[in-house]
């Protein structure tokens, strides 16, 4: 057997799988996020190793697993953050998570020295906040004590890698989010690393997602209930391995979109795909020779959230899938109200860390259902946009297969394909997604499968959601008006700011 664990933002999920990657069970222990004003994102990652931990012995108690059967454990986890480790491997400060937007002066100066296009066509994304790079250069520039400290720089997955077998090391998929990884030569880029005025031997070594890293930890292997001689497989970050846990593995698999906190659609590709108008971005996917063309919006699952969090406070007994079907109806669907879904700043398809959420067009008439109605539309508006930059590169897409949290409702995939005008499928793993893909990584790297065409029988089309053509013509109008909608309000944004310094 084989044990998955998706550190993802809100929570750490560890699932059971047999040798062929088929999930028999998950486990899911939460942590905080502390989100303030300023654009700030932090965590602390000893709640990571703490929930890993708790996780993997919760999973081994509640199924009762002999744990001479699990062979290996892998993982998969947030991407484009910053942890950075003294000498002793220990935390100088909370890791800088993918949502954090402070690091403006930062990206100038990358832009600067780079030039825009250039970092784009080397790195496959543009220099932004939200990446790597520009947050390790903020914590020298901002806090130069700790920063005198930091001996080694990792994201998430790879500092629970190191705490689980003492090694550190990193692999192609999370080094490509990074903002310092060339995606063509597959390595550090020295350039990106030279223009951000950083030592690149902080940077750990970049070794293939299928590699057994070593073995746990006496320590671990006691906390957890695992035997020491459990091997542990790199993994990758969750954008490319929920590729795979989507059956995404090779171009004719066709998109893809995960529905979590954050959003994004996503392919397998033989090419990186850059976009002209650097809209979009690609990673580098887990699976060898392939990249993953990406469009991703910061606040998809993350709004609806939001919503719910705002109006149950407000209207008692409200519950999320009750302001759901109260916004599945006709009279909602036209109330004309719009949401902007940039609570946290956004990525593709505006690249402009200082938006905000907003409410345009709100009327008196406008009540709970018509709130939460155009915040399911107002994501999905985003996403349509993302798909435009892949078509207009060329790239055909007539389906999309939808998997994580928010692939759960009925409602939100319905109002998807009527806003994208294609057939939107669930699979039969929806949440567990990440944890799949991670553990088909995992068999491929143990030997247990031979490649990772097996992810395509791991689950099947549950239901399909075909465009409704009345309303197909009338949310083409209104993405159109959607678009309008950010840009007569993005001056006011920029002026305002995020209170980012």
């Amino acid at each position: 057997m084989i044990i998955a664990h998706d550190l993802g933002t809100t929570g750490n999920k560890a699932s059971l799988h047999d040798e062929t990657g088929r999930l028999l069970s998950a486990v899911t222990v939460s942590y905080p996020v502390d989100f303030r004003d300023g654009g700030i994102a932090e965590q602390n990652p000893r709640d990571w190793e703490n929930a890993v931990i708790e996780a993997t012995r919760t999973l081994l108690e509640r199924t009762q697993t002999d744990r001479n059967r699990v062979t290996g454990m892998v993982l998969s986890g947030q991407m484009m953050g910053a942890v950075l480790l003294d000498e002793h491997y220990e935390p100088v400060r909370p890791a800088i998570i993918w949502a954090d937007t402070r690091a403006h002066a930062q990206t100038a100066q990358l832009a600067e020295r780079l030039g825009e296009s250039e970092a784009y066509e080397l790195l496959g994304h543009r220099v932004n906040p939200t990446y790597s790079l520009a947050k390790v250069m903020w914590v020298r520039d901002n806090e130069p004590d700790v920063f005198d400290r930091v001996r080694w720089f990792c994201v998430a997955k790879d500092f629970l890698v190191h705490r689980l077998t003492g090694r550190l090391v990193t692999e192609p998929s999370d080094a490509s989010a990074t903002n310092a990884f060339d995606l063509h030569a597959g390595t550090w880029s020295h350039e990106a690393i030279d223009a951000a005025g950083l030592d690149a031997s902080i940077f750990p070594e970049v070794v293939p997602s299928t590699e057994v890293v070593g073995t746990l930890t006496d320590r671990v292997a006691a906390a957890t209930g695992l035997n020491a001689s459990t091997r542990v497989v790199m993994g990758g970050g969750d954008g490319p391995i929920a590729a795979v846990g989507a059956g995404v593995v090779a171009p004719e698999d066709g998109a893809y979109v995960c529905m979590g906190t954050s959003s994004w659609i996503s392919f397998a590709s033989a090419t990186s795909a850059l976009d002209p108008s650097r809209r979009t971005f690609t990673f580098t996917h887990v699976v060898p020779d392939m990249f993953v063309p990406t469009a991703t919006m910061q606040a998809a699952g993350a709004s609806v959230s939001w919503i719910n969090e705002v109006l149950s406070e407000t209207a008692d007994g409200s519950t999320l899938a009750r302001l759901v079907a109260d916004a599945d109806t006709d009279e909602a669907a036209t109330g004309g109200l719009y949401f902007l879904p940039y609570l946290l700043g956004e990525r593709s398809p505006r690249w402009d860390p200082d938006a905000r959420g907003a409410f345009v067009g709100i009327g008196r008439h406008h009540g709970r259902p018509h709130l939460v109605r155009a915040v399911l539309e107002g994501v999905a508006f985003n996403l349509a946009i993302g798909i435009q930059a892949f078509r207009d590169a060329g790239v055909t897409i007539d389906r999309i297969d939808a998997v994580g949290g928010g692939a759960a409702s009925d409602t939100w995939l319905q109002i998807m394909a009527d806003v994208w005008g294609v057939t939107v499928r669930r699979r039969s793993v929806v949440e567990e997604a990440n944890s799949l893909g991670a553990a088909v990584v995992g068999a491929v790297g143990l030997g247990l499968v031979d490649d990772f065409s097996a992810a395509r029988d791991l689950s099947q089309v549950t239901a399909e959601f075909t465009p409704e053509p009345s309303r197909r013509g009338a949310y083409r109008d209104r993405l159109a008006r959607f678009d309008e909608a950010y840009t007569a309000l993005a001056p006011w944004f920029a002026v305002s700011g995020s209170g980012a310094s």
